[in-house]
């Protein structure tokens, strides 16, 4: 029961992804969820919820914050050579705050509509590009079990082409290392700190199951604002 509670309460951290200024220079806070730890249980576990929040992106956080002070000082001092070297923490760090960010809008629990299909503009974006939404998940999770390594699977937006794709990203490269038209609808993290406590190194099962709270409203939200006007 204990472990049940401690799983089931939200994060304490700042409730603000953008926070504090040092120096004039901006540097970022973990962001709350709008759910509890344990609310998207059996699809994923409270513990697994967080871990990965309060852990691995927090990590994340600290280190781009590291960073980018790093760059910072690098800059003030003309120091070309440390700004360079910086890049590859920024890209990593940056990125792995801006993909949980995302992901962690992209669900919700059952009961606050977790898993329920996209209707209107999205559904029918979908059917279109896709054929069914069924078929889009089938090649979601075949991509998204597909990639080597660690990464994300994507839905996203081309805002070029006007059409839905599915893209997967390496480690915590974010969607628009992809194309500068690409904009994330959906990610999907697929390191294994998000599933195997619970799912072992059986992927497709994590991927099966997440679908019963991706949070298809929000998905729907994102689109619409961001889909160009005929």
């Amino acid at each position: 029961m204990a472990a049940r509670a401690l799983f089931s309460r939200k994060t304490l951290t700042s409730s603000s992804i953008i926070a504090s200024h040092s120096r004039g220079l901006q540097t970022f806070t973990l962001p709350d969820l709008s759910y509890d730890y344990g609310a998207l249980e059996p699809a994923i576990s409270g513990e697994i919820m967080q871990l990965h929040h309060q852990k691995h992106h927090q990590t994340y956080i600290t280190n781009y914050n590291k960073a980018i002070e790093q760059l910072d000082l690098a800059l003030s001092k003309g120091d070309a050579s440390t700004a360079v070297k910086l890049q590859s923490a920024i890209k990593f760090n940056g990125g792995g705050h801006i993909n949980h960010s995302i992901f962690w809008k992209n669900l919700t629990p059952v009961r606050e509509g977790g898993g329920e299909p996209p209707h209107g503009s999205l559904g029918w974006a979908i059917d279109t590009h896709f054929g069914s939404f069924e078929a889009l998940i089938q090649k979601v999770n075949a991509e998204g079990a597909a990639l080597q390594g660690s990464g994300w699977v994507w839905l996203g937006l081309d805002k070029e082409l006007k059409r839905l794709v599915v893209e997967t990203t390496g480690n915590q490269d974010p969607l628009v290392t992809k194309g500068a038209n690409l904009v994330p609808l959906l990610g999907i993290d697929v390191w294994e700190h998000a599933y195997y406590l619970q799912y072992k190194n059986v992927r497709p099962d994590y991927l099966k199951n997440i679908w019963k709270v991706i949070n298809w409203k929000y998905v729907s939200e994102v689109y619409e604002a961001e889909s160009p006007q005929s």
